[in-house]
């Protein structure tokens, strides 16, 4: 929960700049989110990779696949970075903003290239540990090095002045010092099961080849994020606004379910690794129940506060009525959400990545159109978009993901 935590603080931050600075930054966090997001196969390809090896018993192996991860998320984050420096304005642009948001979108993008890649390797570094069932190392340095992001942030938007950019340079020197954090941990065991630091190509070549699945399946995530984000954009800066205080809440949510869905790779892909099937149908049953139980109390918890934190993230009315209205239809989501993120992170673990990425095709199909839909409605800024904006988000594309991934689950195809 330290990520979406820090993402609640950072916009509670940020919305107290103005509509315009808030938008902007949510616009900009949408685009770097984007690039971070297609790379989380990093972490989901290695998880399971490592914990297939720790299973079988082979521990040298396990560190060898983890090495590799990190070393390909250095080089893509590198290359991306780059990338970014000349692609932020004409993507923003592509997306719908101009103006003031347009600026404050290009501002967040470019102060967040530096810790770019810092970003992807704390990616792979925690799906090595993961993979090792190691989850204390990752929650102590994400939960020290998202308190550290949170007060750098206070005080380049505050203290420095320099609003928007400060959030996104915060970050960059957060993230840059939390891989330092993974680095001392990890090379020590490297050293210690005689597995050398410099990579191995084939094993380079190897993660990014399963990671390919991952992030097709990834890619069609983004690209339903990307379009909503698109049809927020055309209908406002209210409307914008107020999706990205809902859809940070949203990702608060996902992160915390996804507590389950990173324990169902890890201990997947080990039972798989160790041949217990049994273990893991069993494993399936119990974590799916939790998904969808504990989404009903999140979603019962939400529906209650709604009206009450819309003022602690924006002093402006229409916002705030725009965000609890975004709210309500959320908790109504997260049942269907639960069971969902639960079922995703069960087929990773099994490396069920060509499924995922297919069925994450056919998600597109009913959403896109919804999507249209919503757009057509012609409704005014505000509350009025919000609305059914989230209901497609929250029962149409999670609908579709839920039954494309529970027909596979009843199956015996991903059980390898």
């Amino acid at each position: 929960m330290a990520e979406p935590l820090f993402l609640l603080a950072d916009s509670a931050i940020l919305g107290h700049l103005g509509v315009a600075q808030l938008a902007g930054a949510g616009l900009g966090m949408t685009v770097v989110h984007t690039v971070v997001g297609l790379m989380v196969f990093l972490a989901y390809a290695t998880t399971p990779a490592v914990a297939r090896r720790l299973g079988a018993g082979d521990v040298p192996g396990a560190l060898s696949a983890g090495r590799d991860g990190v070393w390909l998320a250095l080089l893509l984050g590198v290359v991306l970075a780059l990338t970014g420096i000349v692609a932020a304005q004409p993507l923003t642009g592509w997306l719908g903003a101009s103006g003031q948001v347009q600026a404050y979108a290009v501002s967040y993008v470019h102060g967040s290239l530096p810790g770019l890649p810092a970003m992807l390797m704390v990616l792979a570094a925690t799906g090595v540990l993961r993979g090792l069932l190691d989850t204390r190392t990752p929650l102590l340095v994400a939960g020290v090095g998202f308190g550290l992001n949170i007060a750098l942030n206070l005080v380049l938007v505050y203290g420095v002045g320099l609003g928007v950019v400060g959030s996104a340079l915060g970050t960059s020197t957060a993230q840059g010092l939390m891989v330092a954090a993974y680095l001392v941990v990890l090379v020590p065991r490297l050293r210690r099961a005689g597995v050398r630091l410099a990579p191995s190509v084939m094993g380079v070549l190897g993660t990014a080849r399963v990671g390919s699945w991952l992030m097709l399946r990834t890619l069609t995530l983004r690209a339903a994020i990307v379009a909503t984000v698109t049809v927020a954009t055309r209908a406002g800066a209210v409307t914008l606004a107020a999706h990205q205080l809902v859809f940070t809440m949203f990702s608060t949510l996902a992160f915390t379910l996804d507590a389950l869905a990173i324990a169902a790779q890890a201990l997947i892909g080990n039972e798989l690794g160790a041949g217990d099937r049994a273990a893991v149908r069993a494993l399936t049953r119990t974590l799916t129940g939790w998904g969808v139980g504990f989404g009903a109390v999140a979603g019962a918890a939400l529906a209650a506060v709604a009206v009450v934190v819309a003022p602690l993230f924006t002093p402006d009315p229409a916002v705030q009525a725009a965000f609890t209205a975004g709210m309500w239809v959320l908790a109504l989501a997260q049942p269907l959400c639960g069971y969902v993120f639960v079922l995703d992170g069960v087929l990773i673990g099994a490396g069920d990545a060509r499924y995922l990425a297919l069925a994450g095709v056919v998600t597109l199909l009913p959403y896109l159109p919804a999507l249209a839909a919503v757009a057509s409605l012609g409704t005014p800024d505000g509350a009025a978009s919000v609305v059914p904006l989230w209901l497609a988000f929250g029962l149409v594309l999670m609908g579709a993901r839920a039954l494309t991934l529970g027909l596979r689950a009843r199956t015996d195809a991903w059980l390898r």
